[in-house]
């Protein structure tokens, strides 16, 4: 039995293919065909590459429950799209005259996000917490999860709809200080260190109804009401002061989902996760923590398979998608360095989720103090914005102090604090952070090899490592995608 797990219709659209022991064959995402950020259609290339990695199809599991979100966009003002009232006319929409298989199952968004983490993760036992904009109306929801005779059980402990939204807020501060929302939150989280958070009181008393139960006074679903917070402020300071909310209204999260008592293991999942600023704090809660690499809507095609399969998934790592055949070109991408500082590599197989982690990376060595430059220069990039340190696992306690629960940080999960900000300011925050990505010896990816060789050459364990993409472009997917950036930017790209 192979199950296509979809996300598509809506935005970010992402196939993934699990087998019937559990094994995931592909994961990807329909943006790295396209070249379309966001993109919220399937690409076919995108099923091409799931069916070849399949061979057949028996099953589509799809990761939320259409006629309920239809009837939130009626209630939210948007209106209602007609042809996207039920599973089978968004899969027609996006699979054209294909056949679709007779069995096709599809599950709530919050529930699907609880499955990409849960089955994922290396607990029998867990709560799991989801945090996002919106699914169909759940904005929040706590969930005890384990399995029972293998097979995966969920409970709803508690929940919050919309419109009272962490993803919502965080995204009309993102537009208040002229950034996109819905894709460059990231980059307000990087702003937030540069300013204090003056205005965090303000933006509590005037937004916030109740902290605890977190409801708003306004729907931010279409940004801040333009009577509100007219005072003259810096956007550093905007943007640290909703940063300072936004943790303090996840850590509430946290301290109920605690309060339950049903487990010590924390699986977080939504594209809230993705703030790795406020996930150093985690382990005041909980023991073991796992963030699924893709925690956003994009990996719920992987938890809608999940659900379908219904029991533990066989996870070993994020590399996932369109593969490059070809073996890891340690040795050129070790000449490129020591002679130029800067390099790219596109080879084996794609990550799953947003963030490079080595398989389509830019490398960079992290000593040089104009290194940051050079490449924020190249990628055409804001200058304050940090860039993250690949490291040898075993290292990291020696460069960093990671927070406790953080031990490692194979995603890039959670930031630490360098040790040496002044020997590697390349990979060094303002406020002295790093979003760490550490290297175990059997990751799945070459990058392993590249870092030990580079250590045995520079005695430095760990390199600069940032996206190969093209300002307002997915990452890099192919070959092709690598050669278009080569010539882009001047910048070699080994495969």
């Amino acid at each position: 039995m192979n199950i296509l797990g979809i996300s598509a219709g809506f935005h970010d659209a992402a196939a993934a293919v699990v087998d019937g022991n559990g094994n995931i064959l592909y994961a990807g995402h329909s943006e790295r065909y396209s070249r379309i950020k966001n993109d919220p259609n399937l690409h076919p290339d995108l099923l091409m590459d799931a069916w070849q990695a399949a061979g057949t199809i028996d099953t589509i599991a799809y990761y939320e429950i259409p006629w309920k979100k239809q009837l939130r966009q009626l209630y939210s003002g948007q209106g209602i799209e007609w042809n996207k009232l039920t599973v089978k006319q968004i899969l027609k929409q996006q699979f054209g005259p294909c056949v679709l298989p007779d069995r096709i199952v599809n599950y709530s968004h919050h529930l699907s996000h609880a499955a990409a983490g849960f089955q994922t993760s290396p607990f029998k036992r867990a709560t799991v917490v989801v945090i996002d904009a919106i699914g169909e109306w759940d904005t929040i929801s706590i969930w005890a999860a384990e399995y029972h005779n293998g097979q995966a059980k969920y409970k709803r402990l508690w929940g919050q709809k919309y419109p009272h939204s962490i993803g919502l807020f965080y995204s009309a501060m993102t537009q208040r200080v002229g950034l996109k929302p819905n894709e460059d939150e990231y980059i307000l989280m990087g702003m937030s260190a540069y300013g204090k958070p003056r205005f965090a009181d303000t933006f509590k008393n005037g937004l916030i109804h109740n902290e605890w139960d977190v409801t708003f006074k306004q729907n931010l679903h279409t940004g801040l009401d333009p009577d509100f917070f007219y005072h003259f402020a810096h956007n550093e300071e905007i943007a640290s002061s909703a940063q300072t909310l936004c943790e303090n209204l996840i850590y509430n999260i946290m301290r109920r989902a605690k309060n339950f008592g049903w487990s010590i293991n924390l699986v977080y999942q939504g594209g809230v996760a993705l703030n790795c600023l406020a996930n150093r704090n985690l382990g005041e809660y909980f023991e073991n923590i796992w963030i699924m690499p893709n925690p956003g809507d994009a990996g719920s095609s992987l938890g809608a398979a999940a659900l379908a399969y219904g029991k533990k998934l066989n996870f070993t790592n994020a590399y996932l998608g369109h593969e490059i055949s070809s073996q890891y070109p340690v040795n050129a991408l070790l000449d490129s360095l020591l002679s130029d500082k800067i390099v790219g590599v596109a080879s084996g197989r794609a990550e799953f989720g947003p963030r490079a982690l080595g398989n389509r990376s830019l490398f960079a060595d992290p000593r040089g103090p104009d290194i940051k430059d050079r490449v924020n220069d190249i990628k055409r990039r804001q200058k304050f914005r940090p860039f993250a340190p690949i490291i040898l696992e075993e290292f990291v306690d020696q460069y960093f102090h990671m927070p406790r629960g953080w031990g490692t940080s194979p995603y890039m999960q959670s930031v630490g604090i360098c040790r040496y900000p002044d020997l590697y300011p390349a990979i060094s925050h303002i406020d002295g952070s790093s979003r760490v990505q550490t290297v175990k010896k059997d990751c799945g990816s070459g990058i392993r090899e590249l870092l030990e060789k580079w250590f045995v050459i520079t005695g430095c364990p760990m390199l600069l490592n940032t996206s190969l993409n093209i300002r307002g472009e997915p990452m890099v997917n192919t070959r092709a995608d690598a050669d278009r950036f080569e010539q882009a930017y001047n910048v070699k790209v080994h495969s």
